[in-house]
């Protein structure tokens, strides 16, 4: 395989980056729903917190909110000032995801978003039990991708993660996300220390992954009780 190109030299021998085609900013994404096969996307509103609580309830250990910055909902009134907080900003940018039932099962977000450059970050995701490991859950954050460099024409999807988190990193890496190295005592939550794993998918990237999702995803490579006929990696 030829060595991928990724700079040139300017008129006095330096080594620079290559140019950058397209024209910047980029657009702000619209926080309109997102819809696939199996899931949709909608701007997280203060009525879907009923429903937000009852599917993180199934969790009755809490594990999914360790690596999160809040801690576990006590009640609806936590849910509905997560919601509240979520309807209103704009970055990070909220969703409630539903599956193809019409259940409401989880949230995400984009945030960091940078027009000026192109680059967005996936975060804050939160699945019920029930949405873990599903295609449901993997077309979520296609839809996302999708929408990153498909619909604006960004050039950069980060996904970032405390990097004791084992699940999130196996997660960004059967994404086809690249791990790009940690940065120490990036950041404090609940009063510990995290040290940030950082992945990417760059533009160059992205149509070749695009093509796996499409096939893995289709209704065809799963059997009538949704199980996957090929795994992603062997699309």
């Amino acid at each position: 395989m030829a060595d991928v190109v990724t700079h040139t030299t300017n008129d006095l021998g330096q080594p620079i980056g290559l140019p950058v085609e397209g024209a910047f900013p980029r657009p702000r994404p619209p926080h309109v729903p997102l819809a696939g096969w199996h899931v949709t996307l909608s701007p997280t509103r203060e009525a879907h917190a009923e429903a937000l609580l009852a599917a993180f309830a199934e969790d009755t250990t809490h594990a999914g909110w360790t690596y999160l910055p809040d801690a576990p909902w006590q009640g609806i009134a936590d849910a509905e000032a997560f919601c509240r907080k979520a309807q209103g900003s704009a970055d990070p940018m909220f969703y409630t995801i539903t599956d193809s039932y019409g259940v409401i099962s989880g949230f995400c977000s984009l945030l960091r978003i940078d027009p000026a450059v192109g680059s967005i970050e996936v975060g804050f995701i939160h699945f019920a039990p029930r949405l873990q490991k599903t295609p449901a859950a993997t077309e979520a954050m296609v839809l996302l991708m999708r929408h990153a460099f498909d619909d604006l024409g960004y050039r950069r999807f980060e996904w970032k993660c405390d990097a004791l988190n084992a699940p999130s990193r196996a997660a960004a890496t059967r994404l086809g996300f690249t791990f790009e190295g940690i940065f120490r005592q990036a950041t404090m939550y609940k009063g510990r220390n995290r040290d940030t794993a950082w992945f990417s998918i760059l533009d160059s990237e992205w149509h070749a992954l695009n093509v796996r999702f499409k096939v893995w995803l289709d209704q065809s490579n799963f059997d009538d009780d949704g199980n996957q006929k090929r795994r992603l990696q062997d699309c």
